[in-house]
């Protein structure tokens, strides 16, 4: 059995592998004051004792670390492995002139699509920060773009202003009738903007793929139908420790 982590900037999500095939995710939020002693409890309840680690982390090395150290006190001698982007991989080619630079997250959700579709695809990581990458029919990666997150979005403006406040609340999107409704509304319509104007500029058509916490949100403002996947990077993490 193998346990997989996906460590992102506000989360972190785990999930298990028994050969090919992925359990249920659970996501924890690591910036909270339990956050070691919850995982360590979760992993002690597993019912069978995982022999491999994969994880793709983009987080702070310090919490890698620590998450790390969990595993090894729960399972002295598990063996981990924490891939890093490449320049080819499963029938994927990085449009990364230095390959590895580019966010393993990112590197992981190119490689999951790609095993669902071979067609033209945008995968979109709706996180802490938001990621739209586009691969061709022929596995090449086009590039991306990178631009705050929803709660980026509204910290930074309570961090830049007087009067605005920051809210962790999510409310119906449109004319708000109230300043944490109207934030609310501004972030989402500017991420989903943002995707529009992307795919806009592209020439030929692709299928959405979006994954991320706020994915929900952003795809109910999208003009464009995009299927949603909670896993995107553990299904491409998953790929590539089994390839």
């Amino acid at each position: 059995m193998t346990l997989l982590l996906d460590i992102g900037n506000s989360r972190v999500k785990w999930a298990l592998a028994h050969g090919s095939i992925l359990t249920a995710t659970t996501a924890i939020a690591h910036q909270t004051a339990h956050f070691k002693q919850t995982l360590q409890a979760q992993w002690q309840e597993l019912a069978q004792r995982p022999s491999l680690i994969a994880i793709s982390c983009v987080s702070h090395t310090t919490l890698l670390q620590q998450i790390i150290l969990i595993a090894q006190q729960l399972w002295p001698d598990i063996a981990i492995v924490t891939p890093t982007a490449q320049a080819f991989a499963l029938g994927v080619q990085s449009a990364y002139e230095q390959p590895e630079t580019l966010g393993v997250d990112r590197w992981l959700a190119l490689l999951a699509v790609r095993q669902i579709t071979q067609q033209p695809a945008c995968v979109i990581d709706c996180g802490t920060a938001i990621t739209v990458d586009f691969i061709n029919a022929q596995g090449l990666h086009l590039g991306g773009v990178i631009s705050p997150g929803l709660t980026l979005m509204k910290r930074a403006l309570a961090a830049g202003t007087g009067q605005l406040p920051y809210a962790e609340n999510a409310f119906q999107v449109g004319l708000a009738k109230h300043t944490v409704a109207a934030i609310h509304s501004g972030a989402v319509y500017a991420a989903a903007g943002l995707i529009e104007k992307v795919l806009s500029r592209q020439t030929q058509t692709f299928t959405l793929f979006l994954t991320g916490g706020d994915a929900t949100f952003i795809a109910a403002e999208l003009a464009v139908e995009a299927t949603i996947y909670d896993d995107l990077v553990l299904r491409g993490l998953l790929a590539l420790i089994t390839a």
